[in-house]
């Protein structure tokens, strides 16, 4: 059996980490498996990159047409038009001739809508977000506006019905109406739900298959030591928040401030942030922070998340968030608003707390009931349990071989 995983990315982002793991966990079973990719960074000989400096530099043009038609529209998220011209894409698939092509994360110019008819072999398509199936938004902000055909977009803050966001819509409805053997996957229940309700995905073949982990490198460390490593304080109950960038609303940072003032009578608390280096104007926590920028290797992580005592998610729209799988995978407790794919991992009161939608009140009470809870160390315990039983490498990756036996019997 022979697959062909394809994402823009081979390390960088939440797909692309997806992504790579399940790419690593066939080949421990034996499975022929490549990953083609619009920019590598790694030095994987399975991950196919661009052949030549020509095709390099074609996928950095194909990045910046991409943002052209989204410059008169003032957002600072992540917009997907998939228009570029020259991608030497599906070529390259066809070309390699897979069994199966299993889709991950293709934007950013790698994969053009109306190309994705020309695959030949059978596709899977793993969704890491909202987008194949909006007018181009990842996360919809709760307009609900693809269970018809979008226009009037609120991500792209316009009052037109035939914007943009009708438009890719349009170009989707026609390309997906051509392609014949399509299978896709979501890695959470709620993300499968919106794939049903949605008028692009509707009656399609759509399963739910979380993302994986490797329990063996993610798992509990001594706190003192990971602590030494990043020069943290040994006596203090230290918070984590992960975040990308400090401009995207959906992540929660404005939440998560008001959160932390609502406690910062408790003296012993401080803050650590990774993900996003300083911004340019301080913010205020009501807590000494420590921004530790971004971490892209696993060691890194994992001690990271073993030296603080609870992790924050305080997003808007969440998939399945790698944050709260690695977090509750090394043992500790997240508070998470009570959204997405959050209470796939989240077990209220029982491995975390999941707070009511944006309630900031709730996510301070939360922060609270897990850093004081007497039963602690079983928080930890029953964190670590959930992720062996639901998301261990193992169990995943034989969950998706069953698939692709599935497609290729039928």
């Amino acid at each position: 059996m022979k697959i062909l995983l394809v994402n823009t990315l081979d390390n960088y982002g939440g797909a692309a980490r997806a992504c790579y793991r399940l790419h690593k966990a066939l080949l421990e079973e034996g499975i022929d498996s490549k990953m083609l990719v619009q920019l590598k960074t790694g030095d994987d000989w399975t991950v196919l990159g661009p052949r030549t400096d020509m095709e390099r530099s074609m996928g950095k043009v194909r990045s910046i047409i991409e943002k052209i038609p989204l410059k008169k529209y003032n957002i600072n998220v992540t917009f997907s038009l998939n228009i570029s011209p020259f991608s030497p894409v599906v070529e390259r698939i066809n070309e390699i001739n897979p069994d199966i092509v299993h889709l991950h994360w293709v934007n950013d110019g790698f994969l053009k809508i109306e190309n994705i008819p020309k695959i030949k072999p059978p596709i899977i398509w793993t969704m890491h977000d909202m987008w194949l199936f909006t007018g181009g938004c990842h996360y919809d902000e709760y307009c609900d506006r693809f269970k018809k055909n979008c226009g009037r977009c609120p991500v792209l803050n316009s009052n037109k019905e035939n914007d943009l966001s009708r438009k890719t819509w349009n170009r989707k409805n026609k390309a997906f109406s051509k392609i014949k053997n399509i299978t896709i996957t979501t890695p959470s229940q709620w993300l499968t739900e919106c794939s049903k309700n949605s008028t692009l995905l509707k009656g399609g073949k759509i399963f739910t298959i979380p993302n994986m982990i490797d329990t063996n490198v993610f798992k509990p460390f001594d706190k003192i030591k990971a602590r030494e490593l990043f020069g943290l304080p040994i006596n203090k109950k230290l918070i984590l928040f992960g975040a990308m960038s400090n401009t995207d609303k959906r992540k929660g940072l404005k939440e998560l401030k008001e959160a932390l003032y609502k406690i910062k009578n408790i003296n012993d608390i401080e803050l650590v942030i990774f993900g996003s280096s300083p911004p340019e104007k301080e913010i205020d926590f009501g807590f000494k922070s420590y921004y530790l920028g971004r971490l892209n290797d696993d060691p890194s992580l994992v001690a990271l998340y073993n030296a603080v005592d609870i992790v924050i998610n305080a997003s808007h729209q969440e998939n399945l968030s790698n944050v709260i799988m690695e977090s509750i995978s090394c043992g500790k407790p997240v508070v998470a608003f009570n959204i997405g794919g959050n209470p796939d991992m989240i077990d209220h009161q029982i491995n975390g707390y999941l707070a009511k939608p944006f309630d900031t009140d709730d996510l301070a009470n939360g922060i609270k009931w897990v850093l004081n809870n007497p039963d602690y160390n079983e928080l930890c315990k029953n964190a670590r349990e959930k992720v062996l039983n639901n998301f261990d490498k193992k169990i995943v990756v034989k969950r998706y071989i069953e698939l692709y036996k599935e497609i290729l019997k039928n």
